[in-house]
Parts: structure tokens; C-alpha cells; sequence
């Protein structure tokens, strides 16, 4: 992982991606209440971007391109079951035990807010719910770890620990970021230990944690469509992520209401 220039931000801009970010913990809370078996992810894409534009937002993942891809077509990302990241939301109904990771990006004011959660879709089973669990809980383990003067790794390292005590296994192939002005800024966070670049955390950075969790190998596979990526071995997969500042006060959490 190359080394890049990160942008710290001022305690203004911090506030305006604090602004970003509530307007998506109330889109994340707004789509956690609709789900349930038989709606399909395009109704949640169509709810999701009804909210961003009433907030006089924009959709940050609409249209956008990374490398040589399409244009994302979508407001949201929808992952069901042994869907990674950047699930295309349409018609695909929601059935009972599924479960959905859905990942929002809006731009307010010219910054970037990002967040993502997986959602149970009606009863699911012991082993989903684990999957859930222990994601949610490695996230804010490496939470805990985005202090000033830490390293970058000691958030990778927490991740990761959390996960594999729990005998599943963290996706490497994706990981998380600093955000700004724009949607990927250096540099980037891996939920797993590698001996790559390693800078000291410093108030005002700012970065969106995103653990990716399998139930089984870590390994992925992209889809046709050029954006899903899926299990290697069709076994579940969970993502949860939240927009992050580093403060002299300790990490501020963007992304919660």
C-alpha cells in the first residue's frame, strides 16, 4: 500500500462531516425499519435516495467509477448473504433469514459522509447473527484504537483479532479509507496486519472503518456485473462501517446519532 498525502481537517470541516454523516445514521435507521421479508433492495435504493435528496444531499456512490468499471448505477449499495460489498440494488426480494448489508454515501457542503450496516431480515439464524455480532463489535474495537499518537495498524490489529477469536475470517481484498472531499483519500486502513505503511494517527484525520467479515474464507469474487463481489465459497458475509475523526478528545464517531 503506497504512501499518500493525508488531508487533516479543521475542527469546521469536521463539523460539516458530522452534518454528512446524520444524515445518514437517519437514512440507516429510516431503511432498518422497512426491511423485512418481501421488499426489495430497489425499494430500499428508492427510500434511501428520496431521504438524500430531501436533505438537499447528493448520492455519492451514483456514478461513480473506480478504475475501468461502469459508473455505479445506484444511491446505496444492497449485499445479501454471501454478498460482500457494492451489492446493485433492484429487484431482488428480501426473504426471511437473509441478511443485507446496506452501505450509504452522501456529499453535503463538498465533504463525503459514509456509513454501512448489515440488517437482519426477519429471524435469521444463530450463526448469521454471530456473523453480525462479532462484526459490529470488531468495528468498534478498532474504534477504540483511532487515537492520537496510535499507529494505523493498531486499528488493523484489533480487527482482525476480534474476528478470527471468532473463527471467521477478514476480507482483504477491500479496506477501509480516509474521506474528505473525497469519497477515497489516503490512506488506506486494512482490517488486517501487514507490514505496509504505517503512519502515526494525528487529530484530524478522518476515516471511514469498514470491517468486511466471511463466515468462511476471506477470499472474494467480482461479479459480471463488475461491482458485487461475492464470497469465494458462497458462505455469509457482513460489513459494517462508520465515518471516524481523530480528536485530542479521542476518536469522535461522525456516522452515530
Amino acid at each position: 500500500m503506497k504512501p499518500g498525502m493525508i488531508i487533516l481537517k479543521t475542527p469546521r470541516e469536521i463539523e460539516v462531516m458530522r452534518e454528512a454523516n446524520l444524515i445518514i445514521a437517519d437514512i440507516l435507521a429510516k431503511i432498518g425499519d422497512t426491511i423485512r421479508p418481501g421488499v426489495t433492495t430497489g425499494e430500499l435504493d428508492a427510500l434511501a435516495e428520496k431521504l438524500i435528496l430531501k436533505a438537499k444531499a447528493r448520492a455519492a456512490f451514483k456514478g461513480y467509477q473506480m478504475r475501468s468499471q461502469k459508473p455505479y448505477p445506484a444511491a446505496i449499495c444492497a449485499s445479501v448473504n454471501e454478498e460482500v460489498v457494492h451489492g446493485i440494488p433492484g429487484p431482488r426480494v428480501l426473504n426471511e433469514g437473509d441478511i443485507v448489508g446496506v452501505d450509504v454515501g452522501v456529499v453535503h457542503k463538498g465533504f463525503v459522509g459514509d456509513a454501512a450496516r448489515t440488517y437482519p431480515v426477519g429471524e435469521i439464524s444463530p450463526k448469521a447473527q454471530k456473523l453480525l455480532e462479532v462484526t459490529r463489535e470488531s468495528l468498534y474495537k478498532g474504534i477504540e484504537k483511532a487515537a492520537e499518537g496510535n499507529r494505523l495498524h493498531d486499528i488493523s490489529a484489533a480487527v482482525q483479532e476480534h474476528v478470527e477469536a471468532h473463527g471467521f475470517a477478514v476480507v482483504r481484498d477491500f479496506v477501509g479509507h480516509g474521506i474528505g472531499r473525497q469519497m477515497h483519500e489516503p490512506p488506506q486502513i486494512p482490517n488486517y496486519k501487514t507490514g505496509g505503511w504505517n503512519p502515526r494517527l494525528q487529530a484530524g484525520m478522518v476515516l471511514a472503518l469498514e470491517p468486511m467479515v466471511n463466515e468462511g474464507t476471506w477470499r472474494i469474487t467480482l461479479l459480471d456485473d463488475e461491482w458485487t463481489v461475492v464470497t469465494a465459497d458462497g458462505k455469509l458475509s457482513a460489513h459494517f462501517e462508520h465515518s471516524v475523526a481523530i480528536t485530542a478528545n479521542g476518536p469522535r464517531i461522525l456516522s452515530e446519532p
